[in-house]
């Protein structure tokens, strides 16, 4: 099983973004936040030069579920979606939810994970 599912992307940084927002939106997710690690990093006074944009994406249905589960679950959400640049690409890329479900050995959340 792949942990890590990434995607390379056309168009600027902005323009994936917006894509992602409506992508995230049709599957029923709902976007928390949205960090901009440059500006952060900025802010504390190191540069970091690839841009890289961190989503936090829940849909409240799916949490509920896996919560009621096992509260511990919780350490892992809201899940994480980055778009960064790397070797002149652009990437999208996020932790596979099977792959960080089956760190809490609850396999009957696995469907949720779909």
């Amino acid at each position: 099983m792949n942990v890590l599912y990434t995607k390379t992307a056309s168009g600027s940084i902005d323009e994936v973004a917006t894509r992602l927002e409506k992508a995230v939106a049709n599957h029923q997710f709902g976007i928390l936040g949205v960090i901009n690690l440059n500006e952060k990093m900025a802010a504390k006074g190191v540069i970091l030069a690839p841009q890289c944009r961190v989503f936090e994406v829940c849909n409240p249905h799916k949490a509920k579920q896996v919560l009621d589960k096992n509260m511990a679950i919780s350490t892992a959400l809201p899940c994480r979606i980055a778009v960064y640049e790397e070797g002149g690409d652009l990437m999208v890329a996020t932790i596979s939810p099977s792959a960080m479900l089956s760190m809490f050995n609850v396999p009957e959340l696995a469907p949720a994970a779909g």
